[in-house]
């Protein structure tokens, strides 16, 4: 019995220390007996798997405390070597060499070359095996660490780059297919060519870039600004080279991982949800495919077609640019010669970086201003272009581009500026032309001047008395302010991709800033418009005479030439069904937050059926026709459908469907249906 006794309390010993986050060389990790080590705050767990419908067992690192469905493995051992049974083995020898054997057949081991005392491997709470001496937790000191030799899976902490004093190159690769992590075609890591950038290839062949670093960001992925959730680095100096992230929340499981198709995966684990989620994605569009556009060409997802020449250069092979081939490129229209003349083109991420010069503080030239990169750049023939290295406190540093400017890409936002090089016959050639027109038709402009602005005020009028007597109005019963066409333009930075908020039946929706500061949204009749006149004369008429909390207001309308135009107050927080039918968004809406709205929008139908000067039913409320304010209060918007009721009446005919109702229309219709959304 005391043998017996003896016996339970060793095996309940080596229960306990292979459960712990060390493993020394007395000591092992078997596969047969679903032995695993746990990282000290049960962050990680390190043992054996079989990924998916797979057979085979792998040794292998995942987050601990999800559920065996999410598990995604952050780190394999054996990836070429998978075991074909449950005899593996896991364990360490005292030269401090991880080994896993099959049947005492060596399947995989690390090669560290360092001499050990005493070695100790550990499972870190940052996801990282490694091996160390007995007492020494200092970093620069490991044996050796997963970290250096990464799966698919790119985790905060780790560092994927190059190492100038040991020529170790850190990169992740994907597995061959989601059951298989034998390494696959794709790889994300460094190209330390030129100024290095963090490059997705396939085999050799580069598929996505997300542009150089320039102090905050990756040029190319505004979206990895540092923000609450996540921290980015990129480390250049003389003895490494490295992209590396830290989590801000260290309660939050996170990684990017490679997949078998070679998307870039950004993934958080929601706990509510109870898997994970996509925070980011590389590519996300096809103006993130790398050269898409060619040499010389841009990209604007926005645009149709999405590629277009830099100003000064065209097609080079305009009959593959009309299949919507735009791999050939650009080309010069007028010869370079050594120009001194630059344009400067913003938020933009920056082109290809493989031939291109740059200094840093790591180099001879520690600083350099704006100006100094541009003389630089004039001076030398070759320079195709020119930038700033680091956008911080106002920008400072230098990038010299050497050769043709290839993957250029339009941000919506973010980006960056870059100057490059033109035909200083293109800059003269806009010069004399302006000076011409300027000095030969000066007196013409202003006399014709005159007489169209006399004509647009005469067509306004007019077209405004069409509206007003169409709906039994006058034009004394409006109260509203005409804005002109230039204003507008100028406020919507000429109706600008960038200022578009979306677009609907009626035509696009602009952001625009007036003088004064006040921002303003722009609704822009399309000409081809599947809606038209007579709905923009009810958002004229009806609108205008409206006031209340729980209704958009209407500042104005633009009627001239061929533009019809309403101008309303900004509403920052888009529409309602931003957020009840996005997942992540929908978590803002707390029911005391959806009470409110319900109530407002509410409100604001009492407000229309009973109590307004005129009697209307809105015949197109739906969500994506309510608005939120800075303070998430509702309004009510998109009155080109609507009708009005006479003062004793309590139904109405009319001659358009709106989605299945019949032909009559009834006040209380609206009031009863607005909660099925919820």
């Amino acid at each position: 019995m005391e043998c017996i006794s003896i016996l339970c309390c060793f095996l309940l010993l080596i229960t306990i220390t292979t459960a712990a986050d060390t493993m020394n060389i007395t000591q092992s990790i078997r596969d047969r007996d679903g032995e695993t080590i746990v990282s000290a705050g049960e962050r990680f767990r390190l043992g054996f798997f079989s990924p998916g419908n797979s057979k085979n067992r792998y040794l292998g690192i995942w987050h601990n405390k999800v559920p065996e469905s999410a598990i995604k493995a952050v780190w394999v051992a054996n990836r070429k070597t998978p075991l074909t049974d449950l005899s593996g083995i896991f364990k360490m020898t005292d030269q401090g060499i991880l080994v896993l054997t099959q049947n005492a057949t060596v399947i995989w081991s690390t090669n560290s070359t360092t001499p050990a005392r005493k070695p100790v491997a550990q499972l870190l709470d940052s996801g990282n095996l490694i091996v160390r001496n007995e007492g020494d937790n200092t970093t620069e000191y490991y044996l050796w660490q997963s970290f250096d030799y990464p799966s698919d899976t790119f985790l905060s902490g780790m560092k994927l780059g190059r190492n100038r004093v040991t020529g170790l190159d850190t990169y992740i690769s994907s597995w061959k297919t989601i059951d298989d992590p034998f390494p696959g075609d794709y790889t994300y890591g460094l190209d330390p060519i030129g100024y290095p950038q963090m490059i997705v290839r396939r085999n050799s062949t580069k598929l996505n870039r997300v542009g150089p670093w320039n102090g905050v960001q990756f040029s190319g992925m505004p979206q990895l600004r540092p923000n609450p959730l996540y921290k980015y680095e990129f480390v250049l100096n003389a003895e490494e080279i490295y992209s590396s992230y830290t989590l801000q929340n260290k309660s939050l499981f996170s990684m990017i991982t490679l997949n078998q198709h070679g998307i870039l995966e950004q993934l958080a684990w929601i706990n509510e949800a109870n898997d994970w989620a996509m925070i980011s994605i590389v590519p996300r569009d096809k103006c993130d495919i790398y050269a898409v556009c060619g040499a010389y060409g841009v990209c604007n997802i926005n645009y149709t077609p999405m590629c277009s020449c830099i100003k000064g250069f065209v097609s080079k092979v305009p009959k593959e640019w009309e299949m919507d081939d735009w791999s050939s490129g650009c080309v010069v229209k007028t010869p370079v010669n050594c120009s001194q003349e630059f344009r400067k083109y913003s938020g933009v991420k920056l082109p290809e970086t493989r031939t291109s010069w740059f200094n840093d503080a790591s180099f001879v030239i520690a600083s350099m201003s704006l100006d100094d990169c541009k003389f630089l750049c004039t001076k030398n023939c070759s320079c195709s272009a020119y930038a700033n290295l680091d956008i911080r406190q106002g920008g400072h540093n230098c990038l010299l581009w050497f050769s043709e400017l290839i993957d250029i890409r339009e941000l919506e936002q973010g980006g960056q500026d870059i100057y490059i090089r033109m035909a200083a016959s293109e800059s003269d050639y806009h010069i004399r032309i302006v000076v011409s027109c300027v000095l030969s038709a000066g007196l013409l402009f202003l006399g014709l001047a005159l007489v169209l602005f006399w004509k647009r005020k005469w067509q306004r009028n007019s077209t405004l008395e069409t509206i007003v007597h169409n709906k039994g109005q006058t034009k004394e019963d409006l109260e509203l302010t005409f804005f002109d066409l230039g204003t507008i333009a100028s406020a919507t930075n000429k109706f600008s991709p960038t200022n578009k908020l979306g677009e609907g039946g009626f035509g696009p929706v602009y952001k625009g800033i007036l003088k004064d500061g006040q921002e303003i949204a722009v609704k822009r009749l399309s000409k081809n418009s599947r809606q038209g006149l007579d709905e923009f004369s009810n958002e004229v008429i009806y609108i205008a005479r409206l006031q209340h909390r729980n209704l958009v207001k209407i500042l104005g309308c633009c009627i001239q030439a061929n533009e019809r135009m309403l101008i309303y107050e900004f509403l920052p927080n888009k529409s309602l069904d931003f957020f009840i039918f996005d997942q992540k968004q929908s978590i803002h809406l707390d029911w005391p937050q959806r009470y409110h709205i319900i109530n407002g929008i509410a409100r604001g139908l009492l407000y229309l059926h009973q109590d307004s000067r005129l009697r209307i039913v809105h015949r197109d409320l739906k969500v994506g026709n309510i608005l939120l304010d800075y303070e998430m209060n509702p309004k009510i918007s998109d009155f080109g459908l609507a009708r009005s009721f006479g003062g004793n009446e309590t139904e109405a005919n009319t001659n358009k469907v709106v989605g299945t109702q019949d032909s009559k229309w009834e006040k209380k219709q609206r009031i009863l249906s607005s909660g099925a959304q919820w």
